[in-house]
């Protein structure tokens, strides 16, 4: 007990109670603070249910409460298990039943919250079958329905999503990946424009390019459409095989079938049927729902202790040997012989047990045929080829089969070898991407620092020069080199390069006010974002506000449109019972004798007086063939040893006629004579 008020001051002081309690002035309570404070907990749980009790009736609340826990699947424990006790002490505030409650209810806040949560929308209305008769309840009702479902898969999809593992900073940091990816394409395609802008007739070649890439896509599109066709073609040529098979079958069954023998095989499926739903299928859904209450029962108990679970199993052994007591017992005072009716329970035993044996195998035999069916439509579809014949049969099957298989071990080691070689293609076509791609992040960081230097193209002035120098050297290996060339290049190269240097001078000279404009404006930028910033946050928080108010105002309006709905619902019934018993009180009083006679008491009275009267006769006759059972069974004897006689006496007639025939003496005739 003081680790259950320690762990329930200890959750109580935490956020979001902050009550601030210790031990002692938590168990000085006043019964009606420590049910504020359970309502606390349960308004923690679901946020309807904070209400100063002090301002509701004590039904009120112990009706509200006792719902909530419903909800909750709550069952008190120790002492207090019993439902009167439970709801007194809860309505008087009993620190025995508070204290155990509270403890259940903060070891399982976030638990309870969810489930409270959802029941507000998965806890479905009970409406009477009589209300369901109206077409308008019944579609509404079944509107309802469809929507629990709509929020079951949502709510599952919301969870999956929780659940998956994607966060908010992996996605912003895709989006700023994806965002320098578009800018870096973005520059390219700039360069490629203008590129291809110095090209003649570039415009009419894009026209042209642009043409060709919508054809292959309308080509693309076609021949997807075309495959579909066949696929479609191919699955209406199996439905097609599938629906002339069964109307073969059907055919060769019709061909010596009478309208009698088909009316005997429907009523033996009728009756088989009946049976399988009528008998079987009730019984095992029983035992299903049996099974289920069980283990739901199973669940729903705490986890117990090694103690609590050698307890029970001593109980289980005590009651066992009760039972067998009391069987022992029953079985010496039972005598087999005076029961008459042992052997037609045995025997009626036998022949349900036989019932179910017999539906079972029916049920399996019915489903081996409907996988057979599938199984060989399959392998028929699969079987024929695309112009429907059929496969080859006997010795050319199995020459068949073996070339297959030497076939198929070299396609094996084809198919390795095509895999090696496709994977080491797949790596040498990443590594030669990976190095593209680090080539034009260099060239970029390359030109990026130019720009920065003031000395942008510099990088292109030494591909040149490299392309240059590569030439040179083509043309050294031609030529033979000589000094007197070398020294002309290079002049040539120095005077290139002063050309360049002079030309970019003035560049230079107007980047570097750009350049400082450049970061006055981004320092600016900088500011009005974080101002942006701070006002668009401010913005945010009070539309959330007004987002929950709305969110708010509409549940409230969902429920008062709800409780609406269903008064109307009530003062429709009561206005139909109203309607029925006026009509009813209307017939009963009414003078008029057929009138009368549609009252409904007078048609449950006049079939009492039928039943009275049918009684009184079943009695009496029960009463005359009681009275006349003794002389009828005597009779019954009389007569059948009348009929031994007779049998006798033709017996040793037949044995009189033999001997008069043959001329012999039969001495057990003699005998059987004597005996008469």
């Amino acid at each position: 007990m003081s680790q259950q008020l320690k762990f329930v001051v200890e959750q109580l002081n935490k956020e979001p109670f902050k009550k601030n309690f210790n031990l002692i002035m938590f168990d000085s309570l006043e019964p009606m603070q420590l049910l504020q404070n359970l309502n606390d907990v349960l308004a923690e749980i679901d946020p309807k249910q904070a209400i100063d009790i002090r301002e509701e009736q004590p039904e009120q609340t112990a009706k509200r409460m006792f719902s909530m826990l419903g909800m909750l699947k709550y069952k008190p424990l120790g002492p207090q298990a019993d439902a009167s006790s439970f709801r007194r002490g809860l309505v008087t505030g009993s620190k025995p039943v508070i204290h155990p409650l509270l403890q259940w209810l903060l070891q399982r806040l976030p638990e309870l919250r969810k489930r409270a949560y959802l029941a507000r929308y998965l806890v479905k209305l009970e409406v009477p079958a009589e209300f369901l008769q109206d077409d308008v309840i019944s579609d509404t009702f079944h509107q309802y329905e469809e929507l629990v479902e709509t929020f079951k898969t949502y709510h599952r999809e919301c969870e999956q999503l929780k659940t998956s593992g994607f966060s908010t900073a992996e996605i912003r940091k895709d989006i700023g990946v994806m965002e320098e990816e578009k800018d870096q394409l973005i520059k390219r395609v700039e360069r490629l424009r203008k590129r291809v802008d110095t090209v003649p007739n570039h415009q009419r070649m894009l026209d042209l390019a642009r043409q060709l890439r919508v054809e292959k896509e309308r080509e693309e599109a076609l021949a997807h459409q075309k495959q579909e066709q066949k696929n479609q073609l191919f699955r209406a040529e199996q439905r097609l095989q599938v629906s002339l098979q069964k109307l073969k079958d059907l055919r060769q069954a019709s061909v010596d079938a009478d309208p009698e023998s088909l009316m005997r095989r429907l009523e033996e499926e009728i009756k088989i049927n009946t049976y399988i739903v009528m008998e079987k299928l009730p019984k095992e859904l029983e035992s299903t729902r049996r099974s289920l209450h069980f283990l739901q029962k199973v669940a729903s108990e705490p986890s117990l202790g090694p103690a609590e679970l050698q307890e029970m199993e001593d109980k289980i052994k005590e009651v066992s040997t009760q039972i067998n007591q009391l069987t022992e017992k029953r079985m010496m005072r039972s005598d087999p012989m005076d029961d008459k009716l042992t052997l037609f329970r045995q025997q009626a035993s036998i022949i349900s047990r036989k019932k179910e044996a017999r539906a079972e195998e029916l049920q399996r035999a019915r489903e081996e045929l409907a996988a057979a069916e599938r199984e060989l439509t399959q392998r028929s579809s699969q079987a024929r080829g695309g112009d429907g014949e059929e496969v080859v049969r006997g010795d050319e099957l199995k020459r068949l089969v073996a070339k297959l298989r030497v076939k198929g071990s070299t396609h094996k080691k084809r198919r390795a070898e095509l895999a090696e070689l496709k994977a080491e293609n797949g790596v040498l076509e990443r590594t030669e991407e990976i190095l593209r791609q680090r080539n034009q992040d260099v060239l970029q960081q390359l030109q990026s620092m130019e720009e920065q230097k003031g000395i942008s193209g510099f990088s292109d002035t030494q591909e040149e020069l490299e392309r240059v120098s590569a030439a040179k050297s083509e043309l050294d290996d031609v030529k033979g080199r000589t000094l007197d060339d070398m020294s002309e290049m290079v002049k040539k190269l120095n005077s290139m390069i002063a050309e360049k240097k002079t030309a970019l001078a003035p560049i230079i000279k107007e980047l570097r006010p750009l350049r400082q404009e450049c970061q006055a404006l981004t320092q600016e930028y900088e500011e009005k974002k974080a101002q942006y910033d701070s006002c668009a946050a401010g913005l945010e928080s009070n539309r959330s506000k007004l987002e929950q108010e709305v969110k708010a105002l509409r549940e409230e309006t969902a429920q008062e449109e709800n409780r609406y709905h269903e008064l109307n619902c009530m003062k429709q019934v009561a206005e139909v019972q109203l309607q029925r018993a006026l009509e009813e009180t209307r017939a009963y009083v009414s003078s008029d004798p057929q009138e009368r006679k549609k009252a409904v008491r007078e048609v449950y009275m006049k079939s009492i007086a039928e039943q009275d009267t049918l009684g009184k006769k079943l009695r009496e006759k029960q009463k005359a063939v009681r009275e006349s059972h003794g002389a009828n069974m005597k009779q019954v004897k009389m007569w059948r040893d009348l009929e031994q006689l007779l049998d006798c006496k033709k017996q040793c007639f037949q044995r009189a006629q033999i001997q008069a025939s043959t001329g012999q003496v039969v001495e057990e005739g003699a005998e059987d004579w004597l005996v008469l």
